[in-house]
């Protein structure tokens, strides 16, 4: 075995062209714990440009960084430790450096998996984060509910199926029409496109108790619609505030809810954030159930694998125009790149 391609940030800017690069690398020798993954499928997240923008490493930390967050792939090597019948395995992995042809990690991290296949992604970042999110910080009841903010997206698509599951009334929010007729599709009890209609006021007049459960990823006049409108004992979880990611803080520095606390005081309301990495002792949990639901058809994982104009996104090179399409608000499901590629020398 000798090399393959990856892509990495060498310049740290949440402007992903300028930030990657392709390079080709050496696989070397694995360490006796390790497994090497020939990578079929990655996952785009919105936070993808947070990591090349240095936001999740620490300060002075060399450069480059191996870029990506996930994938699904099938193990083809393995060290000294790992039994060899893992050879052949379908797996999925949270893992700096998915964006690769090969992915060498060790074999704890690895999550097992019925075969390999693009929906599967979608069960990783997006859908782990949605069944932990939702039960774990939202704490959802039968009956209550719920709002699930970019609701048409990877993470939203299946917050919103998850929610109607568990028996309760959801509220989800989208940018287009036709991302409105895909979410009522699912069953959503009640979309508002933020584009055509004012959030807060849509949400005053339907709900006037407030509501129950907020899961909110947008940030700034949404967060602020999400505070006003808790119902009493509400819960509301913080995944991100994407509508700031691209900005050079990477947070919104304009929206300051300066009576937060009394509002949440005189509701018994909490604001809670959630982030999937800090609970990787759950993923055995959560990812086997989300396979058993996707397996049997309850639960509908919508890939995009093409932009707008019906271009593929395959091979390292697409991962570029896959970030800009998810940026683009046009995507529906999880942005799926098939890493597909002949160029490697293994």
């Amino acid at each position: 075995m000798t090399s393959f391609r990856k892509l990495v940030a060498s310049t740290l800017t949440t402007d992903f062209r300028i930030a990657c690069e392709i390079v080709r690398s050496n696989v070397g020798s694995l360490k006796p714990h390790e497994v090497l993954v020939k990578a079929r499928y990655a996952g785009i997240n919105a936070t993808d440009i947070n990591y090349t923008a240095g936001r999740y490493t620490k300060p002075g930390t060399p450069l480059p960084l191996d870029a990506g967050l996930e994938g699904v792939g099938e193990i083809v090597d393995v060290g000294q430790e790992v039994p060899s019948s893992m050879i052949g395995k379908p797996v999925g992995y949270l893992w700096n450096g998915a964006f690769a042809e090969y992915v060498k990690l060790p074999a704890k991290f690895c999550l097992p998996l019925p075969s390999v296949k693009p929906e599967y992604v979608g069960l990783l970042v997006s859908g782990m984060t949605a069944s932990m999110c939702l039960q774990q910080s939202g704490r959802i009841q039968k009956g209550e509910a719920v709002f699930i903010s970019a609701a048409a997206g990877g993470f939203g698509h299946l917050a919103v199926q998850l929610a109607k599951l568990h028996g309760c009334h959801v509220i989800g929010t989208c940018s287009s029409q036709q991302k409105t007729e895909y979410l009522k599709s699912l069953g959503c009890d009640h979309v508002i496109n933020y584009v055509t209609e004012d959030l807060n006021e849509v949400l005053k007049k339907s709900y006037p108790k407030g509501i129950d459960v907020f899961i909110e990823s947008v940030g700034g006049d949404v967060f602020n619609a999400c505070v006003n409108r808790l119902a009493t004992n509400g819960r509301l979880v913080v995944l991100g505030y994407i509508g700031s990611y691209h900005s050079q803080a990477g947070i919104d520095r304009s929206h300051r809810n300066a009576t937060l606390m009394t509002k949440l005081l005189l509701k018994s309301a909490t604001v809670s954030g959630f982030f999937l990495l800090n609970h990787p002792q759950e993923y055995k949990n959560h990812l086997p159930r989300l396979v058993e639901l996707a397996d049997q058809g309850k639960l509908q994982v919508k890939i995009d694998q093409t932009d707008d104009q019906g271009k593929p996104f395959v091979g390292l090179e697409s991962v570029y125009d896959a970030v800009d399409y998810l940026y683009s608000r046009k995507s529906q499901g999880k942005v799926v790149v098939d890493l597909t590629n002949s160029n490697s020398k293994l």
